[in-house]
């Protein structure tokens, strides 16, 4: 008997996270004693706030350690409607609302609980890698919409019309974006919007997890549009703004039947998420936009500086991406060319091997994310860093014959 006959055709099919794979292989290489420059996590490479920290040890000190209720604490659930009011001038009631363990779990309870085999949700590329897997794992069908840099990775009310079909449940996407950073704007969004309003039958699931890393004004939801709200199920979390990656906090606000299907799911799965990150989740939605404020900042100035040095690069293009902390730049030039050692660069994944091993900087393909021509590049990392790593990829690059 071999290994796949022993597994479920379900996990099978799955595909491993191009990101987590890059990312160990970059540590594999540095328990070698390789000196791995890692540019291929999510990841803030900031603390979470001292407050958030300190409301974390008083919840274990006032013993906070028992079972959590399925969709969270109330007065999390509270503070997460009171923040989506003052924030986004979005009305939930606490009802509408269910916390999960990180927001990965919130998009796989939506998906599990909108989506019936067959059934095709519509998904711009470059998406977020576990996108299409979630619906895999749902049996549904992704239906992609190409972008690139010409529209800035972002897709049109057309193409979105014109991907719509009568098995069509839901687009799922996220803004500001992750691989590209690219962040819709009001007047893009409400294009979008009058779309599915001819569509009652779908839903909008919005990634809004890099919501306050954004560079170009203020935070705009889909889920602003009253004529369709009830059909949007907002995502997001605490990870990325509070750099509370490892207390696995995310959440959901949908209509009441989505939230109450979610929380059924939870219940017969992973139940209530851990009660100390809820606490820690309530302080800092409670404790103000300072800290966020100055990560912002650090990412800002980072994203400059990558931008200048991608730019110099011959061979790459890139744009300015207006949010979330990556750079997705073009790089197919390099396709067909050799390294040293006559090994042929046929794709995104061929590359980002070659930088590691040759450069020693992880980067995530391209592929991974529906588009091979790309590369993804995080810039969470320390300005030094990011000088280093680029001129080592630059000059791995022109090596390249």
């Amino acid at each position: 008997m071999n290994e796949k006959s022993i597994l479920s055709n379900r996990i099978n099919s799955l595909s491993e996270s191009a990101t987590l794979k890059m990312t160990q292989l970059g540590r594999e290489l540095a328990e070698k004693g390789v000196e791995v420059i890692s540019l291929s996590v999510g990841e803030p490479d900031y603390h979470t706030p001292d407050h958030v920290k300190e409301a974390g040890k008083k919840a274990i000190d006032e013993n906070f350690t028992q079972y959590s209720p399925v969709p969270g604490y109330m007065d999390l659930r509270l503070a997460i409607a009171e923040k989506l009011k003052n924030e986004n001038n979005l009305e939930y009631s606490p009802q509408q609302i269910v916390v999960s363990t990180g927001a990965k779990q919130s998009l796989s309870n939506v998906i599990l609980v909108l989506i019936n085999p067959g059934e095709e949700v519509i998904i711009p590329t470059p998406y977020w890698v576990s996108y299409s897997e979630m619906v895999l794992l749902a049996e549904g069908k992704s239906v992609f919409i190409p972008t690139g840099l010409d529209s800035d990775f972002k897709i049109t009310a057309a193409q979105l019309e014109e991907a719509i079909t009568p098995k069509t449940k839901a687009i799922m996407f996220s803004s500001p974006c992750n691989p590209t950073g690219s962040v819709y704007s009001k007047e893009e969004l409400e294009s979008l919007a009058k779309v599915i309003e001819k569509h009652p039958n779908i839903f909008i699931i919005s990634d809004e997890i890099y919501e306050h890393i954004n560079f170009v004004g203020s935070h705009e939801s889909i889920a602003q549009f009253p004529s369709i709200k009830d059909r949007v199920v907002i995502v997001n979390g605490f990870s990325k703004a509070y750099a509370m990656t490892g207390w696995r906090l995310g959440y959901i606000a949908a209509n009441s039947t989505i939230a109450q299907a979610c929380n059924k799911l939870q219940g017969q799965t992973t139940s209530g998420t851990c009660s100390i990150a809820q606490k820690a989740g309530v302080a800092a939605y409670k404790g103000g936009l300072e800290a966020i404020e100055e990560m912002k900042k650090g990412f800002s100035s980072r994203r400059e500086l990558v931008y200048q040095l991608l730019s110099d690069i011959p061979g790459i293009q890139t744009n300015k991406p207006e949010g979330a902390f990556y750079f997705f730049p073009q790089v197919n030039s390099f396709f067909g060319k050799k390294d040293a050692q006559g090994n042929t660069i046929n794709n995104s994944s061929d590359l980002a091997l070659y930088l590691l091993n040759t450069a020693h900087v992880a980067v995530v393909a391209g592929d991974a994310f529906g588009n091979d021509d790309y590369i993804r590049i995080s810039y969470a990392a320390s300005e030094e860093q990011l000088k280093k790593a680029l001129k080592r990829i630059k000059d791995a690059l022109a090596e390249l014959k």
